[in-house]
């Protein structure tokens, strides 16, 4: 009997904002960056999106630590999204940002030792070294003219600040106590946890002709086609079982390895391969490294995050199949900057 994969699952959960922040080290969906290193951030430019050109939302970050190697003792990958839904295209990653970043154990930003899970004032972030928007937390090179207090990435967020109430402090002079949680860009906070998947491949044997058949019933039954397929004559069955295609079987491998466990956000299995949700598109070669290293698949982002993202419109929505992320095997040197990696979308079209 073949081993059991050890693929790491995420899922999400909601716990205590302060557990959360940089010097926790956190997995997570949504809110503000937590960042890694807190110097040479993600310049408003490499964050822009490539169809709209502007600012995309941190989508999530994965902290992957690689302790056999000195400087890579703390490792996280960010995801950032353009919400645009007009951006979000079949089979394109023109809509999303990737980046690394890793320190050693021994850094100038954290103390080597576990930080204590209690709220702190003066919390360690990448606002003691960087001015940064007020409203998603990245570099805000942009300064209010009128107050001179606050930084923005770019006008819409500063537009979006001031209707949430900075325009009455600003114009006072008082304190701002605008509401900074709830801005439309951001997206829920939540933990992302991962526990291994209890998974036995079936042994690969040829199936017959009825089994592929029962096989198939049961899928459409899954797709809410009980009523069809219960009247539907053997043969005829049979025919559309021949007739499936190659995606479609891909899909119902996909589904049927997800129900599993079915609020399960992430897969976690670097090295190895994806659960691909279509037979193609796959990509035909991941571009290297910039230090000249290949890239690996890591992990990969399901469609079931997009139910915790509150991104459901009528009629128009951001959307994915599955996000595969592909980073450098050397997780190659960077100091203490951020290191643009590779993301390819696959969708069910």
């Amino acid at each position: 009997m073949a081993a059991p994969m050890q693929v790491e699952l995420g899922f999400v959960e909601n716990v205590e904002e302060f557990l959360l922040k940089s010097r926790f080290f956190p997995s997570k969906l949504g809110g503000r960056p937590a960042w890694l290193a807190l110097e040479s951030l993600p310049t408003t430019e490499e964050l822009s999106c490539c169809e709209c050109s502007q600012p995309t939302s941190f989508l999530l970050q994965i902290s992957s630590p690689m302790p056999q190697k000195l400087e890579t003792f703390h490792r996280t990958i960010f995801i950032f999204v353009c919400s645009n839904p007009n951006c979000c295209k079949p089979n394109s990653n023109k809509n999303f940002h990737v980046f690394r970043s890793q320190l050693p154990r021994e850094n100038k930003f954290y103390s080597t030792e576990p930080a204590p899970e209690i709220p702190e004032e003066n919390e360690v972030d990448a606002s003691k070294c960087n001015k940064l928007c007020v409203v998603c937390g990245c570099l805000g090179p942009k300064t209010c003219s009128k107050c001179h207090k606050v930084n923005y990435c770019c006008k819409g967020h500063q537009a979006l600040h001031w209707k949430k109430g900075h325009k009455a402090s600003c114009s006072s002079g008082k304190d701002d106590n605008t509401d900074l949680s709830k801005f439309e860009c951001l997206f829920p906070e939540m933990e992302i946890v991962t526990e291994t998947e209890n998974y036995q491949p079936e042994d690969e044997v040829e199936k017959t002709d009825k089994e592929k058949m029962k096989e198939y019933a049961e899928y459409l039954k899954t797709e809410n086609m009980s009523q069809t397929c219960g009247e539907m004559p053997e043969a005829e069955l049979q025919k559309m079982a021949s007739k499936e295609s190659e995606n479609d079987k891909q899909l119902r491998k996909f589904k049927k390895r997800i129900s599993l466990e079915p609020e399960q956000v992430l897969r976690y299995d670097k090295g190895q391969e994806p659960l691909w949700i279509a037979h193609d598109p796959k990509p035909d070669v991941i571009p290297d490294c910039k230090c000249g290293a290949k890239r690996q698949f890591e992990f990969q982002v399901l469609p079931t995050l997009l139910s915790h993202m509150n991104v459901d419109k009528v009629g128009v929505s951001i959307d994915w199949g599955t996000l595969c992320v592909y980073t450098c095997s050397e997780s190659c040197s960077i100091g203490n900057t951020y290191s643009r990696e590779y993301l390819f979308k696959q969708d069910v079209v």
